[in-house]
């Protein structure tokens, strides 16, 4: 067979012979633990869902040689609407795993002690709540992880950038500058 630089595969590309992971739904008895044997796209996604990207079809054998990527946008205009709305309406917003009170990860929470500590209000929302705003996000902000710190309506950055920005005395700055506008 050609090689298959980034040409779409559907579900029927796939032949017996090149061996590659059944797309049919996995139950608990027939799929062994860290496998993605069951992965089952959404149809919506076909046929546009996978890409190989600078993988020949006999490296398809292997589950570890390919890459694939997702096109599909999750960040609708609706999704977008909303996040600028969000974004907008505070000077302060921490999109974090968990809650102010209750943070789900270390780098939520040690954001949430950096905000707490210059006692400016902020808005904090909870992404471990709905994975279409968490998939959402890392569009709209260009940032693959979270938390995400946005000040007066601008994405800021993460966990490391935050608490460089506090060591070197920047967000301290920021944050006075936008609690005073």
């Amino acid at each position: 067979m050609a090689s298959l630089s980034s040409a779409t595969l559907a579900p029927t590309a796939f032949s017996s012979a090149a061996r590659a992971p059944s797309f049919a739904p996995r139950t608990a008895a027939s799929s062994p633990a860290n496998s993605f044997a069951g992965y089952r796209a959404p149809s919506s996604l076909w046929p546009r869902a996978l890409t190989a990207v600078g993988n020949p079809v006999p490296g398809l054998r292997s589950r570890t040689s390919g890459t694939f990527r997702c096109f599909a946008s999750v960040l609708t205009p609706q999704l977008k609407n909303t996040l600028d709305t969000v974004v907008n309406s505070h000077k302060v917003v921490l999109f974090m795993k968990g809650t102010r009170d209750f943070p789900q990860c270390g780098f939520s929470n040690t954001v949430v002690q950096i905000l707490k500590s210059f006692n400016v209000p902020f808005e904090t929302i909870d992404i471990l709540e709905n994975e279409l705003l968490r998939q959402g996000l890392k569009e709209y902000s260009s940032w693959p992880t979270f938390p995400q710190l946005y000040i007066e309506g601008e994405f800021f950055g993460g966990c490391d950038i935050t608490v460089e920005a506090y060591k070197s005395g920047e967000l301290q700055e920021l944050l006075e500058k936008a609690m005073c506008s």
